[in-house]
């Protein structure tokens, strides 16, 4: 990956020189004059960095790429806010929040905190768990898959359904993320310290790490670490000293913990991405950042409230766009420490992952309508509940899936004898091909369940 330019400096042509040459008092004049205008805005809701910009078509009335930028700069600069957080050259990252922001996190507030069009299978305590486990499942196998590991979707949902133990190093990294997607739910009401971080990278990186010794503990002096491209292994960061962690990893820590006062106040969305940011900035560990830094953001936002966040999965998009996800903080240290970049980046990726969400509900939704078609209103149907209604549903699309008592039990958070009640009582009807596997039994779906339901249907009614 390529390392952006910096942009032309708009301190260097405000104070270039030590005579006002007439040039640049046109140039000065002019982008005062066009300040107030719709031009300085950023426009088509995208918050630009000179990389993209100079690439744009130049709106009608800027005479060049240069003087575009200067405008925007301008614009930009008189509305940043310093932060409590410093870059490694000690000036204070700034971040501000033009119109496409805010409407964005105005999206974010509505959909992942309030009651505004909630699916109903989210809405209804007798379904909602059975879609938390599933998303809680797929950041765990996606965070894991950003950092490495190679297990399909597949198995590894078949690991955490079935509580198997981790095979090997891949599915042990997708096994911790799992842990500690469900240990956050836990600790929203602990305010975030050095020795709860170190605790949740533990957790992520327990017998994942080539260093066992690295696991729960910061990096030191004696371990140099960079953060490089993949492909040609060039150095993209190096992050701050290990001698300043401490005092880092502090400021962190106060920045998520308060305060909400008026006059400090802190959207919670962007306190949340904004921990996310410095974990992947100060890379205070060897390894395990990446997952760090995504779990920690989940932490923030349940404790803020956005309940809705445990149902979606943002590794999901990230892992789709890894560049874009470097670029962000890659546009943030070449552009005076502006954040703006990786806040716009992250809403992007909240907003899309509630998408596929609410995506995900509505096949689901239809898969379901799908079984109740074939069943109607015959006395068959009322013989079924809607834990055995989401199995068939699922075996109507995966038909050579397998389950077990232990996974319908963590589907649907329910207790064990539950969970055998409904398979047996499935099996019983044949749509079930009971096995046993060693000391443990399997169900399989018979071959053409449609066939069978329907015929089962008829002999019910």
């Amino acid at each position: 990956m390529k390392i952006p330019n910096p942009p032309p400096s708009l301190e260097k042509l405000m104070l270039d020189g030590k005579e006002e040459s007439p040039e640049k008092q046109r140039v000065m004049g002019r982008l005062f004059e066009l300040l107030s205008s719709d031009l300085a805005k950023d426009r088509d809701k995208e918050y630009l960095h000179w990389e993209q910009m100079k690439y744009k078509p130049l709106p009608e009335g800027i005479s060049n790429h240069e003087e575009w930028w200067y405008l925007t700069k301008l614009r930009r600069s008189g509305a940043y806010r310093k932060l409590p957080l410093h870059a490694i050259s000690g000036s204070n990252f700034v971040y501000w929040i033009p119109d496409t922001l805010q409407q964005k996190l105005h999206q974010v507030d509505q959909q992942a905190s309030g009651r505004v069009q909630i699916a109903e299978q989210v809405a209804n305590p007798a379904t909602r768990d059975r879609y938390l486990v599933n998303s809680v499942i797929e950041e765990a196998i996606t965070s894991s898959q950003l950092e490495g590991a190679s297990t399909t979707h597949k198995i590894a949902k078949a690991m955490l359904r079935e509580s198997r133990r981790p095979r090997d190093k891949d599915e042990k990294m997708i096994f911790n993320n799992y842990q500690a997607m469900t240990y956050i739910r836990e600790i929203i009401e602990q305010p975030l310290s050095p020795s709860l971080l170190l605790h949740l990278h533990r957790i992520v990186t327990e017998g994942t790490l080539d260093d066992p010794g690295a696991v729960g503990r910061f990096r030191t002096a004696n371990d140099r670490i960079g953060v490089y491209d993949d492909r040609d292994n060039t150095l993209l960061h190096d992050p701050p000293h290990a001698d300043q962690l401490e005092d880092r990893i502090q400021a962190l820590c106060d920045l998520a913990n308060g305060p909400e006062n008026d006059s400090e106040f802190l959207h919670p969305v962007i306190r949340s991405i904004l921990l996310h940011f410095m974990i992947g900035y100060d890379h205070p560990f060897i390894d395990g950042n990446g997952r760090t830094a995504r779990a920690l953001f989940y932490w923030s936002m349940a404790k803020h409230g956005y309940w809705m966040m445990e149902y979606i999965s943002i590794s999901t998009i990230l892992k789709n766009g890894p560049a874009k996800y470097a670029r962000a903080y890659l546009y943030t240290e070449t552009d005076d420490n502006d954040t703006t970049y990786f806040l716009d980046f992250n809403l992007r990726v909240i907003i899309r992952a509630i998408q596929y969400l609410q995506e995900y509900l509505t096949r689901k939704a239809d898969e379901i309508k799908k079984v109740e078609q074939i069943l109607g209103s015959s006395a068959f149907s009322r013989h079924l509940n809607y834990r055995q209604l989401a199995l068939l549903s699922h075996a109507l699309r995966n038909p050579s899936s397998s389950y077990t008592f232990e996974s319908h039990r963590k589907s649907h958070t329910i207790s064990y004898p539950t969970a055998r009640t409904d398979l047996l009582r499935l099996a019983e009807l044949g749509l079930l091909q009971q096995r046993k596997i060693g000391n443990a039994f399997t169900f399989i779906a018979v071959d053409a369940i449609e066939d069978k339901l329907s015929e089962l249907k008829r002999k019910m009614n």
